[in-house]
């Protein structure tokens, strides 16, 4: 199904949802629920509650179903939904995540290495060693890959779900990406 085929039947199923017909929220669950599961595991590294914040976005898609005014496709939408139910698990969470420094050494790696790093990551996507090197990173870089990368979504939509400009989203790409290089090419060479 292509992306526009997706958000035409998803644009329909929230009508649906907005009319109170519950089967079209479990036809929407079908359609998202992976997406959504995957984006909340990648930020919060707990299976457990990257399924309870998938049941917490369905929740919000039935009762808030109406709120959806088309200015994007439906799955950015979804998306900065599930954003903000991951951020205030975040929030809750005693001890807070580790944030990595990887400024110092970013300006010594060269522009053109990111096509090599596109190459690297398209190779080994599901291997251990990629996971490995993207729990290495901190939050806000591990979260911008997974929407660049695995959701395939452009800077502008990015940004639109991680509420932050356009520029802040190229830029930690960016660092994220020469800090997979990195740690890709200290377990490869």
């Amino acid at each position: 199904m292509s992306t526009d085929q997706l958000d035409t039947q998803a644009r329909e199923l929230l009508q649906q949802m907005t009319n109170g017909l519950q089967t079209s929220l479990e036809a929407f669950y079908r359609l998202f629920e992976s997406r959504v599961y995957q984006y909340a595991l990648t930020r919060l590294n707990d299976p457990h509650e990257a399924a309870d914040t998938v049941n917490e976005v369905m929740m919000e898609v039935w009762k808030h179903a109406s709120r959806f005014e088309g200015r994007s496709r439906v799955s950015t939408w979804l998306l900065g939904i599930t954003h903000h139910k991951v951020y205030d698990r975040l929030r809750k969470r005693k001890h807070r995540n580790r944030e990595e420094d990887i400024d110092d050494y970013s300006d010594r790696l060269s522009d053109d290495s990111n096509t090599a790093m596109d190459n690297i990551i398209a190779a080994m996507q599901d291997s251990e060693l990629i996971r490995n090197c993207l729990d290495n990173l901190s939050e806000a870089h591990r979260e911008v890959v997974h929407l660049a990368f695995f959701e395939d979504l452009a800077y502008q939509e990015i940004a639109r779900i991680v509420e932050c400009p356009e520029g802040t989203v190229k830029t930690r790409v960016y660092h994220a990406k020469n800090a997979l290089k990195k740690c890709l090419s200290q377990h490869i060479n």
